[in-house]
């Protein structure tokens, strides 16, 4: 009889752990992306500052290719250095605060929310599927998307196993995919360093 209890502990254990999985999964897929993230920081500020861009950016993510910590810049003209950042958490608001930076951020920087056809999710889609990345195995990625010589443009910094120790990882390089069209502008990569 103890046996017996013991194995039904385990079973109810196991099919709990997959039903908490199975959530996880569905959680994580319905993650809003960084364009989704913009309506949902605007409940947090003035009037002033709603809509109005200047970067968005991510941490390196940590399970897989998705970030899920990402920062949202916007313009406020009454903060120093004009700016208001909300940081997000797997779709939730974490902070609301002023970062200093040492130079003020101009209302000419803000995005023409108009021209942003292409989502955080298509840009790692579009930024992974090079040809030269094909035989690596991504682990990480990290994403801006800011102004810069070419337009506004996610910057999509990746992160691939090593070919020897494939639980280690190394960081492989930036590619730079357009706003507008969703086409990759230049690839900065350096494949070699996965040896």
């Amino acid at each position: 009889m103890k046996k017996y209890s013991s194995f039904r502990q385990l079973c109810i254990f196991t099919i709990v752990c997959g039903l908490s999985g199975a959530a996880w999964l569905r959680a994580d897929a319905a993650e809003p992306t960084a364009l989704q993230l913009i309506k949902a920081g605007d409940q947090f500020l003035g009037e002033q500052s709603r809509d109005k861009v200047l970067e968005i950016h991510s941490d390196k993510s940590l399970v897989g290719l998705t970030p899920s910590v990402w920062y949202v810049d916007y313009f406020d003209p009454d903060a120093t250095g004009s700016l208001v950042e909300v940081s997000f958490g797997a779709g939730q608001k974490l902070d609301v605060k002023r970062p200093f930076r040492l130079f003020g951020n101009k209302v000419d920087n803000i995005f023409d929310l108009k021209k942003l056809k292409t989502d955080s999710d298509d840009a790692l889609r579009v930024a992974t599927s090079l040809q030269l990345l094909k035989s690596l195995t991504l682990k990480n990625s990290q994403m801006w998307l800011e102004r810069g010589d070419d337009g506004v443009v996610w910057k999509v910094r990746l992160w691939a196993a090593k070919l020897k120790n494939p639980a280690a990882s190394a960081e492989i390089g930036d590619v730079y995919v357009s706003s507008e069209d969703g086409k990759v502008v230049r690839a900065e990569l350096k494949v070699d360093r996965v040896q």
